[in-house]
């Protein structure tokens, strides 16, 4: 149920390292206007949805379908929320489940930890926070990593992440870094739209100019709270305990961000404790390049669930198998942690996801 693309001697020592161990599961949500530009997303119908779609994505996964939420999920072009796939299996398998608030418009209804930070700017200006609040946000990624990595004992950390938009501050964010990364990164179309998003990144990288000097520069200017409070969130955990980076394109940003931040300024941390998980859908993306990226990013394992929806009795499940949605909110992370922890196969993570959905429809039809 899971497989390793890349890096494989490492990623399966640590699957074999954490096999029946449990986790803990983080969500680092944050907000970019760059997902507000038209057609840069699908992770809301229009502009308007995607503004809300982090915010109702974190209150859907502490909700499910127990508490009616103030920001329902967002009608998507196709298929369904992964934030369904992971409240599913969070539940199921009974994780500790924590939400950051790393620069929302508005917080969350349900409990959240809030970092003080605040939401970008499109990365198209150059300018997309300020630099002291990426300092900052990165110093609270450190405190918190190490205290959930206190926590979690002898098991290790899932970071998901809701960011629409994520994938071009993601692409710019491995440009800036020195990457190649453009025509490989994925996004939640159906087929990735390439040139939109390189547009919109040199834009914001021509914008800074010869201002970026170093990666918190970099993500000040073309990047989003996310990252910074992952990446400080995964340096300090991967001391002391696992960590999964949940997720594709967003995450191997995450990943090359870490590497840069460690080397730059001699930060210890532990690469081996560190492995980058997401769903099949977005490895065989044929739109797409994620073994590629991760192989360029470095010696990082990337893994994939090997889930499948294809036999769902959900159309809105079945689309996933047609290119729709891909990954989110830690889907991925989730799936994987089901067949480590639980020894889950294809039949029990269908049923569990299935059973949500029924029951959301069960609730709609009753309105």
């Amino acid at each position: 149920m899971i497989q390793v693309y890349t890096q494989r001697l490492q990623g399966q020592a640590w699957l074999e390292k954490y096999r029946g161990k449990k986790p803990i599961f983080v969500t680092i949500l944050g907000f970019t206007a760059t997902g507000l530009i038209p057609g840069i997303s699908a992770a809301g119908a229009t502009p308007e949805d995607r503004r809300y779609t982090a915010i109702a994505d974190g209150e859907f996964l502490v909700n499910g379908v127990d508490i009616p939420s103030a920001h329902p999920l967002p009608p998507l072009t196709a298929g369904a929320s992964p934030a369904i796939i992971s409240r599913a299996l969070v539940a199921a398998l009974d994780l500790p489940v924590y939400l950051f608030n790393a620069g929302l418009p508005q917080p969350p209804t349900v409990p959240c930890i809030d970092l003080g930070g605040m939401p970008a700017q499109c990365l198209s200006t150059g300018k997309a926070l300020p630099v002291a609040t990426v300092h900052y946000l990165f110093a609270q990624g450190l405190i918190w990593g190490a205290k959930l990595a206190g926590e979690v004992s002898a098991g290790y950390l899932i970071l998901g992440e809701c960011v629409v938009g994520g994938t071009t501050t993601a692409l710019a964010v491995l440009e800036g870094l020195g990457y190649g990364a453009a025509g490989k990164v994925n996004s939640s179309h159906l087929s990735c739209n390439h040139e939109q998003k390189w547009a919109v990144v040199q834009a914001g990288l021509k914008a800074a100019g010869n201002l970026i000097n170093d990666p918190f520069e970099l993500v000040a200017a073309v990047g989003d709270p996310m990252q910074i409070v992952t990446a400080g969130m995964a340096l300090a955990a991967s001391r002391s305990c696992g960590v999964l980076l949940a997720g594709g394109t967003q995450m191997l940003a995450v990943y090359a961000l870490m590497t840069a931040i460690a080397q730059k300024f001699t930060l210890t941390w532990q690469p081996a404790g560190v492995v980058v998980g997401t769903t099949r859908w977005v490895v065989k993306d044929p739109t797409g390049d994620t073994v590629g990226l991760a192989e360029m990013v470095g010696t990082v394992p990337l893994l994939a669930t090997q889930l499948s929806l294809a036999d769902s009795d959900y159309p809105q499940l079945r689309a996933y198998e047609q290119g729709y949605v891909k990954e989110g909110v830690g889907a991925g992370g989730c799936a994987i942690a089901a067949h480590l922890y639980q020894g889950w196969q294809q039949r029990e993570l269908l049923q569990t996801i299935e059973n949500l959905v029924g029951q959301i429809f069960s609730i709609q039809s009753e309105l």
